[in-house]
């Protein structure tokens, strides 16, 4: 049995704990592998999703530890002994491929010092690194202080109600964090709220469809519109198109001009990372038709968001010294003569009114006789930099990099903010490594990936074994 101590004596040399997950890297590898194999999309799979789930938890039993199973949407992973309650919260579902990858999505790859796939980063791979943390756990035979536990969801890219369900049936831990953001520690997360916006019938004359985007929380990087216009028309819009930065290609078909927009992906955190293809292509068809043809959808779009992504026309703009500024996606647009509607993603700063935020939007909809209502809602999360789980990731970050961790604000959204202030967001891109969440090649390099592993269990080790420092 080792000491409870985050330090191993090895004769003359000293090692962190964390330094015994780098034994474990093959088969941290062949898991990964056959865990990104399964095409986990919950947003249109959820039953690859449950096999996700299913296939971390069945490792983990054939590893010996107690697990359970909810619903296929959530289930646990649990070692150790103690009143208090540790956890690790990791998800399996993904969002969709796209395209644009160097190599096969839907495995792991090794190349120029890099691992590649769909989930390696987010969240796939902090979620077998985590179970191979309890492992070293128990295969050292730590005797525990608080129980530890790997809390696995499979629909957090959708909404999060797999912890939703979760906590309705299990305990909420004590203290946590989920390896699904930066380092250092995120200890405020901004408010999320996705909305949709419809007409009640699409208006437009010239406009026959347009859509674009496959998930709220990302940009969309392409987008297609088929409208109904003349020759003069045509070349009109074909000269409006040249120079700009999103690239457009016109096909003619049986049923119209066909114009395609090719965008970049980003998280829907970070659009002003992205080049939003459903907000340039309006904005062609804006310039090019003028507003009148393309029904009180698109003219609301164009005139209130257009290219921005702070809200500001909007009147929604906003900003605070704990979290920063207010971000706004257009996230996926789906236009046609049966429907007519948008789904925006709205990232707002945690000192802020949401429900201000939610009543500028409609009031400006209702200006274009446009329905607003809100998808999902998720509060943000503020907690105190000297909170005992803070001190003991500060701890585990400085034992293995030799450095203090950064605190920091983020507009994404992970587990943390379902916990009641009892954990942050931890890890596992470090600055300067482009994860590429969301994106096409999502990937981090080999050196980052087994750092991050290192830190993991020395963090998981403290939460298990060690009490918080005075």
């Amino acid at each position: 049995m080792q000491p409870p101590s985050a330090v191993i004596s090895m004769g003359d040399e000293r090692m962190s704990f964390g330094e015994k997950i780098l034994e474990y890297k093959d088969d941290i590898l062949r898991d990964l592998d056959e865990l990104i194999r399964i095409e986990s999309v919950s947003a249109t799979d959820k039953e690859s999703a449950s096999r996700a789930l299913e296939f971390v938890l069945d490792r983990a039993g054939q590893m010996g530890f107690v697990t359970r199973n909810i619903k296929g949407i959530a289930g646990h992973v649990e070692y150790g002994e103690g009143e208090e309650l540790a956890a690790v919260l990791a998800h399996v579902d993904v969002v969709p491929a796209g395209e644009g990858w160097s190599c096969e999505p839907y495995r792991l790859t090794e190349k120029d010092g890099r691992f590649y796939g769909r989930g390696v980063v987010d969240d796939k791979g902090p979620a077998i690194v985590a179970l191979y943390c309890m492992k070293a756990l128990k295969d050292s035979g730590i005797k525990t202080k608080r129980r530890l536990r790997l809390i696995l969801g499979a629909a957090e890219e959708i909404g999060m109600d797999d912890m939703t369900v979760y906590f309705k049936n299990e305990e909420l831990p004590d203290i946590a964090f989920t390896p699904d953001s930066d380092y250092g520690i995120c200890c405020r997360e901004k408010g999320i709220m996705q909305v949709e916006i419809s007409a009640g019938r699409h208006d437009g004359t010239l406009l026959t469809s347009l859509r674009g985007g496959s998930a709220v929380n990302a940009v969309p990087y392409k987008a297609s519109a088929l409208i109904d216009c003349t020759e003069r028309e045509d070349n009109q819009l074909r000269r409006c198109a040249d120079g700009r930065e999103c690239g457009f290609d016109f096909v003619y078909t049986m049923d119209g001009l066909r114009i395609a927009a090719a965008g970049k992906a980003s998280h829907a955190s970070i659009p002003q990372d992205g080049l939003n293809a459903v907000a340039h292509l309006i904005r062609l068809l804006a310039d090019g038709f003028g507003r009148d043809g393309l029904g009180s959808l698109c003219t609301f779009l164009d005139k209130e968001i257009g290219l921005e992504n702070d809200g500001s026309t909007l009147g929604i703009a906003c900003s605070d010294k704990e979290s920063g500024a207010l971000t706004l996606n257009i996230g996926v647009a789906d236009i046609d003569d049966k429907r007519a509607r948008v789904f925006i993603d709205i990232r707002y700063p945690v000192t802020r009114d949401s429900g201000a935020v939610f009543e500028g939007i409609r009031k400006k909809a209702a200006e274009y006789g446009l329905n607003a209502k809100i998808l999902n809602h998720e509060l943000p999360l503020s907690m105190e930099e000297d909170a005992p789980v803070i001190v003991m990731l500060r701890d585990a970050y400085k034992t293995i990099t030799g450095e203090e961790p950064r605190i920091y604000s983020t507009g994404g959204g992970t587990y943390a903010r379902m916990l009641k202030n009892r954990g942050v967001a931890f890890g596992p891109v470090f600055e300067g490594d482009p994860a590429k969440i969301h994106d096409a090649d999502e990937g981090i390099s080999v050196e980052n990936f087994f750092r991050h592993a290192e830190i993991c269990l020395e963090a998981m080790h403290n939460m298990a074994a060690s009490c918080p420092r005075p």
